[in-house]
């Protein structure tokens, strides 16, 4: 193995680390939350991880068959943080009465 494939493989290998790490602090964030919102983004931040595991995968073998899933993962990912956040959105929107309230 030469001297660029073996820092190739080493960075890729840090990489990975960094990804899996990432992942075990998203899940302590989803657990602890304390908001739904930090939920959502820790869910988002989620589908992130996965694609940038898929590309690690990617590089690894030197496999271009995982872009298309990832395009695919990111679309969804983008989709549901736009519902998400349309959904918060209404929920937390005051209602005229609190309008009037907060006025006089």
């Amino acid at each position: 193995m030469s001297t660029p494939e073996t820092v190739d493989r080493v960075l890729l290998t840090a990489a990975v680390v960094m990804i899996v790490v990432a992942g075990l602090l998203l899940l302590i964030r989803i657990r602890r939350g304390p908001s739904m919102l930090d939920r959502a983004i820790a869910l988002d931040v989620s589908a992130a991880l996965i694609i940038a595991g898929l590309g690690a995968k990617s590089a690894f073998s030197r496999d271009p068959y995982y872009f298309p899933i990832m395009m695919v993962l990111a679309f969804l990912g983008f989709t549901g943080s736009v519902g998400i956040a349309r959904f918060i959105a209404v929920r937390d929107r005051p209602t005229p009465q609190e309008t009037k309230e907060g006025t006089e």
